[in-house]
């Protein structure tokens, strides 16, 4: 018996097989360009997720050390130099971008070289004496947070208690002349004692430098320390794009006269992130609510965006 063998398909079978590879191809290459698509959102999402997050923890973590009363904004044009602000519990507007405060130097407090309580009964006009400060260790601290740019007699102390939300009084307008009396201020510059024995007294001074009083100030038991402002800034937006880059800046000291965006005084400015869409900023009573939206374009027409928020007491 001899056995036939078929070396070809049967146009029933070509036409089947046909049909498959086209409802393959119709189906399979749009679940391939959607798996594709939701791959890159994905990376997207978690891209922007984790800068936001780091933006407003930065923000945060440096704002739980402010002096309250000193929280101001600024309405500028992304970046451009102003001098126009208002306290923050004032409120805001839609074309602020800048935030800035004085915060108060929380290493030097947890190493204990300065206690944040004075001796009321030792003080007088031209001194106070603190229980157990040690200038001298925190004046290395603070060269060395500076990068040895600022020491101890560029600082300033804050009685806890003194001053209200008023933002004329710490030196936001460059006028150093506003603190040869200190009673009209809410933060007195001091220097530390050229005696190696008075390392727990701290000595006024004007914004110039020169020697000064406590005439006319009352002095709180409780204090808080300062050698440096911040301030973080939206800039270089594109109105394209709508993105920005954020930035703080640090290393400064408003009652010398100095501003956020001088150049040549060692002042640090460093990128927190970029393409930042908007950052906005709120006070509700004595908390502080920030917001950080970043933004990317990577996929043609369209954009994906995402905000974060922290609230600080």
């Amino acid at each position: 018996m001899i056995k036939k063998t078929r070396n070809g398909f049967t146009l029933l079978e070509l036409v089947f097989v046909i049909v498959i590879m086209g409802i393959l191809a119709k189906f399979g290459v749009g679940f391939i360009a959607e798996a594709y698509r939701n791959f890159i959102f994905s990376s997207i999402n978690n891209k922007l997720q984790a800068k936001s997050e780091y933006a407003v923890e930065t923000i945060a973590k440096r704002l739980q050390g402010r002096i309250k009363p000193s929280v101001i904004y600024r309405d500028m044009n992304y970046g451009n130099s102003d001098v126009n602000f208002r306290s923050l519990q004032t409120g805001t507007d839609v074309n602020a971008s800048v935030l800035e405060w004085i915060g108060y130097d929380t290493d030097g407090y947890r190493t204990g070289y300065w206690d944040g309580v004075l001796d009321l009964n030792k003080s007088d006009l031209n001194r106070v004496v603190t229980i157990k400060s040690d200038t001298s260790n925190e004046d290395r601290m603070i060269k060395s947070l500076s990068d040895d740019n600022s020491t101890f007699d560029d600082a300033a102390i804050f009685f806890v208690g003194e001053a209200m939300p008023v933002t004329n009084n710490w030196g936001w307008d460059g006028n150093v002349s506003l603190f040869d009396v200190q009673a009209n201020v809410d933060i007195h510059p001091v220097r530390k004692s050229t005696s190696a024995s008075e390392k727990n007294m701290y000595y006024p001074i004007k914004g110039s430098g020169a020697d000064n009083n406590f005439s006319n100030v009352e002095a709180k038991e409780y204090y808080k320390l300062a050698w440096s402002a911040y301030a973080v800034s939206l800039e270089d937006y594109n109105t394209t794009t709508k993105m920005g880059n954020l930035y703080l800046y640090y290393n400064y000291q408003p009652w010398k006269g100095e501003q956020y965006d001088e150049s040549g005084k060692g002042i640090r400015k460093v990128l927190i992130q970029d393409s930042v869409s908007s950052f906005q900023f709120r006070a509700v009573g004595s908390l502080i609510k920030i917001q950080v939206c970043s933004k990317d374009n990577l996929i043609a027409d369209e954009e994906y965006s995402i905000c974060k928020e922290k609230t600080v007491y």
